[in-house]
Formats: C-alpha cells, structure tokens, sequence
C-alpha cells in the first residue's frame, strides 16, 4: 500500500467535504466514486485534513488506479493513503501523469509513447472520469497504461 500526492488545488469541489468534522465525508467520497462512474465498490474512504484513507477490496488493479484518481482529482485533497486490496489476478501499476498547462492527450500521448495518435489509449485508461477527450484540465492525474 502507498500514498499517492496530488496537487491539492486542481480538481472538482465538493462543498464540505474538507470541512473540520464533517461526519458526513466519507459517504460524499463515496456517493463521488458512484457518480464518476465506478459503481459502488467495497471500498471506504476517511479524511483526515487535506489526505484520504481508502481500505477495501476491488477486483482488478484498474479498478484501484481509477478510485484513487477519483478521490484525489478533488479539490482540497493533497494525497490519498491507499490501503486497497485487489482480490483478481495481480498485474502491473499504471503509471499516473499529471497535466500541465496546454498539454493535451495528443501531446501527453507523444511524450509518454512517442505517438501522439495513441491518445485514445489514455482516454479509454480513464474511463468513466473523463468524459471527451478535450475534457482534461491542469492539475489533473491521470492513468497511463503500458
């Protein structure tokens, strides 16, 4: 298990989540992991200050990589301490990205791959949290598949 950063001030508010005392933060996360399009995975999240706790059991390695996406592409959230277990077969991490300015997944795509045609392997790897693959905004992390 790892702790994974994030740039705390990029991503979507969700009002109180953050909040000092908020009993309530931990159902936000995970009503946030359904609404992104993940389902409604064994997993639970906790804040504590700017960093989430997820535990849990998913099925596949992907499944993982786009939960702590889903929590950490939140504004306010600085890391999230993954603490999931992945019940399928083990396979190897993605590696994440984090979008710059101007970047596109064309431009990502060439620099990671040396194609910039392969950017709809990207869009697909983050799948369902990107909508359209213009849809990517500075500060965000994303999954790159090998």
């Amino acid at each position: 298990m790892s702790l994974f950063s994030f740039i705390k001030e990029a991503g979507e508010k969700l009002i109180d989540l953050l909040t000092p005392g908020n009993a309530n933060a931990s159902e936000q996360l995970k009503e946030h992991i359904s609404k992104v399009g993940l389902g409604n995975p064994n997993v639970q999240a906790t804040v504590d200050g700017d960093k989430v706790t997820v535990t849990g059991e998913v099925a596949s390695q992907e499944e993982k990589e786009k939960i702590l996406l889903a929590l950490g592409n939140i504004a306010g959230v600085g890391s999230v301490d993954d603490q999931i277990t992945v019940t399928g077969p083990v396979v190897a991490a993605a590696r994440f990205v984090v979008v710059k300015k101007g970047d596109t997944l064309s431009a990502i795509s060439l620099s990671v791959y040396g194609n910039a045609n392969q950017y709809n392997k990207i869009f697909e790897a983050n799948k369902p949290m990107l909508s359209h693959p213009d849809k990517i905004y500075p500060g965000q992390t994303l999954r790159i598949p090998e």
